[in-house]
Formats: structure tokens, sequence, C-alpha cells
């Protein structure tokens, strides 16, 4: 599996510098909000062709990763 790093991009020409995956318009919170709403990977993969299930456990690695440093910074 690659890293969520290879996966989420952060560019500040694509929704206001949000973190995105590969680029696309989808943000990490689009995603979060999804899964917390109650929607399942397949669920989502069938809403969004352009998504794979590679991408929504870069999401989850991305957000446990910063609640980590989150934590260590406090």
């Amino acid at each position: 599996m690659k890293h969520y790093s290879e996966i989420i991009t952060i560019d500040p020409q694509i929704r206001f510098g949000k973190p995105c995956i590969r680029g696309m318009r989808i943000t990490v919170f689009d995603v979060l909000g999804w899964l917390a709403s109650g929607m399942t990977t397949k669920e989502i993969l069938e809403d969004y062709a352009e998504l794979t299930e590679q991408d929504i456990i870069a999401v989850l690695a991305y957000a446990a990763d910063r609640e980590h440093k989150i934590r260590i910074a406090s």
C-alpha cells in the first residue's frame, strides 16, 4: 500500500489548499464526512467512481496522523 502522502495532495489552486485526493476536488473532509454520516466504503466507491479503496484508506491514515500530531503538539 502507498503511503498517504502519495495520495493526499495539497495545492493552493485546488479547493483553497485543503487536503485533496490525488489532485481532484474531493477533499479529505468530504470523505470523512461521508463516512461519519454512515456511508460505507462500498457506497462511496459506487457514488464516486474516480475514487479507489486505497484513496479512502489514505484519507483515514492522513486523519489519524494529523490527530496524532495535534496530540503531540499539545
